[in-house]
């Protein structure tokens, strides 16, 4: 039997953050009518930053969150915890689509970062938060090339303050893979954390700050109702004078947004934890998270107890943009992915995962979150995240809240609060234009990093699909 298949053959299919004996009990469903000031429907990170946030800035304020089935069951307890303060899906994406602003967002996702671990402190969030920083490697001449070019750039506009390039060695000596060539080192714009946890402790500080929150409890239809809205449930309806909706990749109360938004699904593989004599092989002394720069990436992080998360490279479309709960499992892309694995750190030969899980996420064709109101104002939406949001999700709370309260703020202000991306096409086109993407971008991985037409044509439209 092969290395890989080896690696594999006891690994459990289920997120390693969600197999946790500190789990806690649901919260019971919501039988009857309540009344609120504040409905917020969803309970992952998005859902859970807005309900806290709201009960902070008015104490008085009466809240209600409405989860379908448990907090952090979806992306939130599933994804590979990076909290970065990037808003806009990293720096380039952001300088492409919003130049003239570009210092003003990174530096409110500066801020926004900050504020997460200001909130870890002051609510006591058991989550692993580490300020590690993120380093982005090269892994082919092309790549290396690219990131000297890109650290020039940014340089010159004045945003590569807490950057530092990196040549091999430089590099590997942080963290030492035969495949790293080059790499880019972000300092201070990421940490890493359990993102279960934090989903578990952001439930538990709404409940101690009076949030009325409801598990396995849909939301299944929106309309006005008087001053206000009406959510009905399965078992009973909320009426609100305000709602926010925090459901990211599941379809949308509001069906003009659902079209803005598809479904990606991303997949990760968790190792056994490392002896002292492996992690010494790799180095990985500063615990910093990784991604690699090719189009087609990993992204990849050790865990508190010395476990590799290794994930990325697949992001696999389903035709007609369906969640479903069988495309969580995808063993051929736990292959690739454990081939991928031992190939970055042969030093590793012998290492077993013991979890392999996949999930959706939402994507849009900016890459990044977007915002909106419906019904005069009285809902707000965020979504589109792209993978991004253990720390984004917190700004989109604050953007929601101060939209539903009518503020001008710095926030709302930002031509990315108040832009849309363009809406994603009908099947078959969607399905179509998805895969041919996908299809070039892997064509360029190959090919030392050459855009085709295609790709070419999809830049100029700000459009596009990232792994």
């Amino acid at each position: 039997m092969s290395q890989w298949k080896r690696s594999l053959a006891d690994a459990q299919p289920v997120s390693y953050w969600l197999d946790d004996p500190a789990r806690p009990r649901p919260e019971p469903a919501l039988t009857g009518v309540e009344s609120c000031d504040l409905l917020v429907v969803g309970g992952g990170y998005s859902g859970l930053w807005t309900a806290l946030i709201a009960k902070e800035r008015d104490p008085d304020r009466d809240v209600v969150l409405l989860e379908g089935r448990e907090t952090g069951w979806a992306a939130s307890g599933r994804n590979g915890g990076f909290c970065a303060a990037s808003l806009t899906h990293g720096l380039a994406n952001g300088l492409a689509r919003w130049p003239e602003e570009i210092h003003r967002l990174q530096e409110l996702g500066a801020r926004n970062l900050d504020a997460v671990e200001e909130a870890v402190v002051r609510h006591g969030l058991d989550c692993d938060f580490e300020r590690t920083g993120e380093i982005d490697v090269a892994t082919a001449p092309h790549q290396a090339r690219e990131l000297a070019e890109w650290y020039e750039e940014i340089r010159r506009l004045g945003l590569a303050d807490d950057m530092e390039y990196l040549d091999a060695d430089a590099v590997r000596d942080h963290v030492d893979s035969p495949t790293f060539l080059a790499g880019l080192h972000d300092r201070r714009g990421v940490a890493l954390l359990n993102p279960a946890r934090l989903v578990w402790s952001l439930k538990r500080a709404c409940l101690r700050l009076g949030v009325r929150l409801y598990e396995h409890t849909p939301a299944l239809t929106l309309r006005p109702h008087g001053a206000g809205m009406a959510v009905r449930t399965p078992y009973g309806a909320v009426r609100a004078r305000t709602v926010a909706l925090g459901t990211n990749v599941f379809p949308s109360l509001v069906r003009r947004v659902r079209p803005y938004t598809v479904p990606v699904y991303d997949y990760a593989l968790m190792t056994e934890p490392l002896t002292p004599a492996q992690l010494a092989s790799v180095g990985w002394k500063n615990r910093q998270g990784l991604g690699d720069s090719a189009n087609r990436f990993h992204y990849f992080r050790l865990s508190a107890d010395h476990r590799v998360l290794w994930g990325g490279y697949d992001a696999v479309y389903p035709y007609g943009g369906r969640v479903r709960a069988e495309y969580d499992d995808r063993p051929e892309t736990w292959a690739r992915l454990a081939r991928h694995f031992f190939t970055c750190f042969p030093q590793l030969e012998g290492v077993r995962f013991t979890h392999a899980w996949g999930g959706a996420i939402d994507t849009c064709s900016r890459f990044s979150a977007f915002f909106g109101t419906a019904h005069r104002g009285r809902v707000a939406y965020a979504a589109g995240y792209t993978g991004l949001g253990v720390g984004a999700t917190r700004f989109g709370a604050e953007v929601m809240l101060d939209l539903l309260a009518g503020e001008r703020t710095e926030r709302t202000e930002t031509a990315m609060v108040r832009g849309k991306p363009l809406p994603f096409p009908p099947e078959p086109f969607a399905w179509t234009g998805i895969a041919l993407t996908k299809w070039s971008l892997a064509r360029a991985d190959s090919h030392g990093g050459r855009r085709n037409l295609w790709l070419r044509t999809m830049d100029r439209l700000g459009l596009g699909f990232d792994s």
